[in-house]
């Protein structure tokens, strides 16, 4: 029976986690869930799943929380703050750990759990963007298992060899395919973006998200930290990493190989599936996913991006060669424009605009340890907070 901790289990990733634990429970036990506005959703969660401990962001929710459960005969223990998630994550009796807290939040108790040794399940790809180089050591050095959960992540290491070790050509991969819906806009006229509300960029064609990915989604800057995050997971350089536009969001990722084979994993649009991957790995289990039906699909579509459409992903590409601190200021910055363009303080087309003056102003520096990152990412998000007042 192994133990899991389920970080942002209010959000979709960690409500699809817990729906593939739910068909497995002989295997599979909720340790700990966590949240950090959705409070009535999470004891909800608890009375269903009624894990040893709960934790949330503040007292006053700490307090209400362990009241009600009290009162409906749990046992489980809340907890509250940034300390009690890195103390779940990084507990002896926890087996793996789901990391599924969106944004910079996530970094630190994700680290947690790798320096624990703990075997962790990636959603939460600032984790990576932020402090790659640091991220990754760490994996090494405390020999956690380190499993992708972004869809096309968990599609690039099905297909590439049990064998990798961190070197591309040496398993003689030429490229690696990084696969893109292309969100909602992708055939809106460019001139129409500076228009579009905060409910049109959350309304992606293929997948049930979150508002922030979802935004992310329709700039195209989720697949330049899909990108940036690519790089560390398999030891890559931007330029061995291609990003396809594929609309039906069937192809989840492909690797390009030397001799002329293309390998790709296919699958109905469901986080279930790399979820049911990654908890199970290297065996397989049931997801609760639809097969998919090639017959009823028909047809798969390929393109490529217009980066005048798209322009963070040229920022996500920068970022990434220029390396210290620049993918930590690119993500912050980022994160403060779309809880703005979210908040109707600024365009959509202005996202863009706020992350490049953030990167053009800042100097980057050393990203060497958690504090220097966290440093750049303060710095970041003071930065993009100001200039969006001067929009107006």
């Amino acid at each position: 029976m192994q133990q899991i901790c389920v970080l942002g289990a209010t959000g979709s990733i960690g409500r699809s986690t817990l729906d593939v634990i739910g068909q497995h429970l002989e295997q599979y036990q909720v340790f700990a869930l966590t949240a950090h506005q959705r409070i009535n959703e999470l004891a909800e969660l608890c009375i269903k799943y009624k894990p040893i401990f709960a934790v949330v962001t503040n007292k006053e929710d700490q307090q209400q929380l362990q009241q009600w459960l009290t009162q409906q005969g749990l046992a489980t223990e809340v907890l509250q703050g940034k300390e009690a998630l890195c103390e779940v994550t990084s507990h002896p009796e926890v087996a793996v750990v789901m990391a599924a807290i969106i944004g910079a939040a996530g970094l630190e108790p994700t680290l947690a759990a790798v320096k624990a040794g703990k075997k962790v399940l990636l959603a939460n790809k600032e984790s990576l963007v932020m402090s790659g180089a640091l991220f990754m050591q760490t994996v090494k050095d405390s020999k956690a298992t380190l499993l992708p959960i972004d869809s096309e992540h968990n599609a690039i290491f099905q297909c590439l060899p049990s064998t990798f070790d961190s070197d591309l050509p040496k398993i003689g991969v030429r490229k690696i395919l990084l696969t893109a819906s292309g969100g909602p806009f992708r055939n809106t006229a460019i001139e129409q973006l500076a228009t579009v509300t905060p409910a049109q960029a959350c309304a992606h064609p293929n997948w049930s998200m979150g508002k922030k990915i979802s935004v992310d989604s329709a700039t195209m800057m989720n697949k330049g930290l899909e990108l940036i995050e690519a790089c560390w997971l398999f030891n890559a350089q931007p330029e061995q990493i291609e990003i396809v536009i594929q609309p039906q969001s069937v192809i989840h990722s492909m690797v390009d190989y030397l001799d002329g084979s293309v390998l790709a994993q296919l699958g109905n649009p469901d986080m279930r599936t790399p979820i049911a991957h990654a908890l199970a790995w290297p065996d397989r289990i049931t997801s609760g996913v639809t097969p998919l039906d090639l017959f009823k699909i028909g047809h798969l579509d390929f393109m490529q991006p217009d980066e005048q459409r798209f322009p963070c992903l040229r920022l996500a590409k920068e970022a990434i060669k220029t390396k210290g601190t620049a993918p930590a200021i690119l993500n912050a910055a980022n994160e403060v424009a779309v809880a703005a363009f979210l908040n109707e303080q600024i365009k959509f087309t202005m996202i863009k605009q706020v992350i490049a003056e953030t990167l053009n102003k800042l100097a980057v520096t050393d990203a060497s340890t958690l504090e220097l990152i966290l440093t750049a990412d303060g710095q970041a998000r003071r930065f993009a907070t100001n200039y969006i007042k001067t929009l107006g």
